[in-house]
């Protein structure tokens, strides 16, 4: 558990990120009560910077599947962490924006990362793992053309990948595994 006194002892602009689940070990709100400059990450979708490893898993293991990686080294999860940060500056495209509203989706203190439904993860992290197999020689398939390997990816099927869903209506207080499982049964995943 972290209290709010500890929270009050943190330095200037603390980050905080609490990702038990279903109950941080602080509330972002109990936190911000008594530090309105703290940056908070959870592994919950209904608040701001919602940590979980759907962000990542699928894509990583796209990538390594798609170049016949023999592991997972530790490049490759490099490469996925900056297609992740690099992900997160950059404007975010109109079909997230409708998926999200309501949300400022601008890099700062509540978009550190970006959000599970963002159809560029596949196409940025999936290539860059590919990639960074190729590079330290794990790869028994590299991949030779990687704007083709990229525009592959983004045809794929997915969520987003034709009319945006506007999701503002039934996150609030659930993952975002169960609009994924919800996009799956009516055939959009």
């Amino acid at each position: 558990m972290l209290t709010p006194e500890m929270v009050k002892k943190m330095t200037r602009d603390p980050l905080i990120f609490a990702m038990a689940n279903p109950i941080p070990e602080i509330m972002p709100e109990d936190a911000l009560a008594v530090r309105p400059d703290a940056i908070i990450g959870t592994g919950r979708s209904d608040y701001p910077n919602q940590i979980n490893n759907v962000l990542c898993f699928p894509f990583i293991f796209r990538g390594a599947l798609d170049c016949g990686a023999t592991t997972i080294n530790e490049e490759m999860k490099l490469a996925t962490v900056r297609a992740l940060a690099d992900l997160a500056m950059a404007e975010v495209p109109e079909v997230v924006a409708t998926a999200y509203k309501g949300e400022e989706l601008r890099f700062g203190r509540n978009y550190l990362i970006p959000k599970p439904f963002d159809p560029r993860l596949i196409e940025m992290i999936a290539p860059a793992v590919a990639k960074a197999a190729a590079d330290t020689g794990v790869a028994r398939r590299p991949i030779v053309d990687m704007d083709a390997y990229r525009q592959k990816l983004r045809a794929g099927p997915g969520c987003l990948d034709s009319a945006p869903l506007d999701l503002s209506g039934f996150l609030p207080g659930y993952a975002e595994r169960g609009a994924l499982r919800f996009c799956r049964c009516v055939g959009r995943a």
